[in-house]
């Protein structure tokens, strides 16, 4: 699915770009997810677990854009790529009621309005398509994470724990949320 671009001011005065991410872009794509998984052990991979090539990136890019059950939103800040997000609408008469998503911001753009304007237009999406449940998971710790999706009305709906184990050793759980449209 395409996002037809918008323009968003952020919080301190500089304009993004929303827009379905162009194959064009695919090694930006790709250096953003990389450092993003090196910032926050909030991600599930760390950043030398990406090893995907330029193309293969293009390969992922070209079949979401024409995926039918999926929208990808890329935020892009002075031609870079900050942050990105994902609504995947599930299939089968049993499941096709739910979507999930997913939300990845770079620090350098945390607090800047990027994740509720991203996660507007993924609540957006699914309303019009007659979603009734939209289904996220955090990880234990990622406060930010969880003020946003309570601010859009998420609830938690339950836990997984030891779900991730850190280089360290450490476990965190996940934490399921849902949204009812």
């Amino acid at each position: 699915m395409i996002f037809e671009e918008k323009k968003i001011t952020l919080k301190n005065g500089k304009t993004a770009v929303l827009k379905s991410p162009c194959i064009a872009d695919a090694e930006k794509m790709l250096n953003y997810i990389k450092k993003a998984c090196g910032e926050t052990d909030f991600l599930a991979r760390y950043p030398e677990e990406w090893n995907i090539t330029v193309e293969q990136e293009e390969s992922w890019v070209t079949r979401m854009r024409s995926a039918p059950n999926t929208l990808g939103i890329t935020c892009y800040v002075d031609n870079e790529v900050a942050g990105n997000c994902e609504i995947n609408f599930k299939e089968g008469i049993k499941t096709s009621h739910r979507a999930i998503v997913a939300i990845a911001i770079l620090k350098d753009y945390w607090n800047l309005g990027i994740g509720s304007s991203m996660l507007e237009e993924l609540v957006a999406a699914a309303q019009k398509r007659g979603t009734e449940i939209i289904e996220l998971e955090f990880v234990e710790g990622n406060e930010r994470a969880k003020h946003l999706y309570e601010k859009f009305g998420f609830r938690i709906t339950s836990e997984k724990p030891n779900a991730f184990k850190l280089k360290d050793g450490t476990y965190l759980k996940e934490i399921y949320m849902q949204k009812y449209l």
